[in-house]
C-alpha cells in the first residue's frame, strides 16, 4: 500500500499517543526520572515533538549529538494532541492553502502550535519520498503539554543504541523488529485539513 504523502504514524493506544523528543542528560534523565519535565526544563521555548521514532533518530542522531544524548519517548493524550492539530498553523507559506503571506504570518503569530512536514527516514536515516509531521508547541500549547497532556516520560536511548548498533552491523532485520511499532493516526479529515502543505 502506498503511503500518503503527508501523514502521522505513530506509536498509539485508544487514549494516549507516543511522542519523541532529545534533550541533554540534566533534562531529559530527570524528566523520565520524574515522570514529567523539571524546573530547568523552559516553558517560555518552543518546543517540538515528533511521532516519528526513526526521524527523531535522524534529528538527534540516535542519541549521540551534542545536547541531545538523552532520547524520550513522551506518553501525551489524544485529546491534547488533536487539540495541537486544531489550532497549529504551518510552519512556511504554502500559496492555496493560505490566502496570502500576510493572512499566514498572521495566523503563525497567533498559532499556539505549528507544523511542519519533513522527510520521513528509513533505517539508514535516508529520506523516504513521504513526509511525517513534526509539531512545535509554544505559550499555551507548552503548558498544556508539561501540565495536562503529559502521560508518561520514558528513556528510551538506550533502545536508540541498540537499533543503531544493528543496523550498523547490517543487522536490518532485528533492527526493524525492535522499532516502534508505529501505524497511521486516525485524524479524520478535519484537523488536517488546513495543514497539509
Amino acid at each position: 500500500m502506498e503511503e500518503p504523502r503527508h501523514g502521522i504514524r505513530a506509536a498509539y493506544t485508544e487514549s494516549t499517543i507516543t511522542v519523541y523528543q532529545a534533550y541533554s542528560p540534566e533534562i531529559g534523565l530527570a524528566a523520565a526520572h520524574e515522570g514529567r519535565f523539571p524546573g530547568g526544563w523552559k516553558r517560555d521555548r518552543m518546543t517540538w515533538i515528533k511521532p516519528s521514532f526513526l526521524w527523531m533518530m535522524y534529528r538527534c542522531g540516535w542519541g549521540a549529538k551534542e545536547g541531545q544524548e538523552t532520547v524520550l519517548a513522551v506518553e501525551i493524550d489524544r485529546a491534547g494532541f488533536e487539540w495541537a492539530l486544531r489550532h497549529a498553523c504551518l510552519s512556511s507559506y504554502v500559496r492555496g492553502v493560505h490566502p496570502d503571506r500576510a493572512t499566514w504570518q498572521r495566523q503563525l503569530k497567533r498559532a499556539p502550535a505549528r507544523v511542519q512536514w519533513d522527510p520521513e527516514r528509513d533505517l539508514r536515516l535516508r529520506p523516504l519520498p513521504y513526509r511525517s509531521l513534526q509539531l512545535g508547541l509554544s505559550g499555551e500549547a507548552v503548558r498544556r503539554y508539561a501540565d495536562e497532556w503529559t502521560v508518561s516520560i520514558r528513556d528510551v536511548t538506550p533502545l536508540a543504541h541498540e537499533i543503531h548498533a544493528l543496523v550498523s552491523g547490517g543487522d536490518l532485520g532485528s533492527a526493524t523488529r525492535l522499532l516502534p511499532r508505529e501505524r497511521p493516526y486516525p485524524t479524520g479529515d478535519e484537523p488536517l485539513a488546513h495543514l497539509l502543505g
